[in-house]
């Protein structure tokens, strides 16, 4: 189609942030530094196999890391709140408040009606990478999570069962005791732990490239409430070819969870769900 003779001008029309965060409240990071105990040993250490993935439970008022411990390797993480599985991570108002990637001092947030903090990143061995010269940055709140329905879509047909949303599924299943299909409801848009992307600057699609992780890094995480957790290892390995196969090099992730100064941790309060009373003007 033609361009319309007014089409750089309305090219040129600067963009406003669409919520402005300063009057967002933020986590007290100077506490929470407080309330991790100095040695950080783990009270519990769980190891995701490759290609598979497994449920965790953290205790409000404790940390927890995911860690990369044999090779570059990639996770899609969920959460929920251990109480109420229909309060769960809302990647997408994640991703508005806080950007694209997150890292320290970025908070994971519920859904709606909830909207509060699940989580605070306290920690992140990969900040130092930022945005690379292709727009990718590290921990992304943009992809969605490596799924059969996909797979089966773009394969013509093939069924791949180790994709992370049914890694997610299955884990989900084994701990509530119920059948993937009823458990795969409960599964959600991811943070994609330790995954390098972004969007190419000339057609706008979703890239992944090798991810830049390393044993002995992690990121960390603060837990705001009490949380049911599950971490996929996923079957793209680092994400440097393609994910959901079997030929990519694939290693284990730990989670730790560790304990809160019980000092500190005394002044410390769970966040309130939002306030909003659900009318929507009715």
């Amino acid at each position: 189609m033609p361009h319309p003779p007014d089409a750089e001008a309305r090219r040129a029309v600067r963009p406003v942030i669409c919520y402005p965060v300063e009057s967002l409240p933020q986590p007290d990071m100077a506490a929470l530094e407080r309330m991790r105990a100095d040695d950080m040993t783990p009270i519990r250490r769980l190891e995701i196999a490759p290609r598979d993935a497994a449920v965790f439970s953290v205790e409000a008022g404790q940390f927890f890391r995911i860690v990369s411990v044999e090779g570059p390797q990639v996770g899609d993480l969920n959460l929920w709140n251990a109480h109420d599985l229909g309060e769960r991570f809302y990647s997408g108002k994640t991703r508005a408040l806080h950007g694209t990637h997150l890292s320290t001092g970025d908070r994971m947030w519920s859904g709606f009606p909830y909207l509060r903090p699940m989580a605070t990143i306290t920690r992140d061995t990969l900040d130092w990478y930022g945005i690379d010269p292709y727009g990718g940055s590290v921990h992304d709140v943009i992809g969605t999570r490596c799924d059969p329905y996909t797979h089966d879509l773009l394969s013509g047909g093939a069924a791949y069962h180790s994709c992370c949303h049914s890694n997610l599924s299955r884990a989900l299943a084994g701990h509530l005791g119920v059948s993937a299909s009823a458990a795969e409801t409960y599964v959600h848009d991811v943070l994609n732990v330790f995954m390098c992307t972004g969007f190419t600057r000339d057609t706008g699609q979703y890239f992944m490239k090798a991810s830049p992780v390393r044993p002995g890094d992690y990121l960390e995480f603060f837990a705001e409430i009490d949380l049911l957790g599950a971490l996929s290892a996923c079957p793209g390995g680092d994400c440097s070819a393609e994910h959901s196969s079997d030929a990519a090099a694939c290693h284990p992730l730990v989670v730790e969870i560790f304990a809160a100064d019980p000092v500190a941790r005394s002044n410390w309060r769970e966040p309130a769900v939002r306030g909003y009373d659900r009318s929507h003007g009715m």
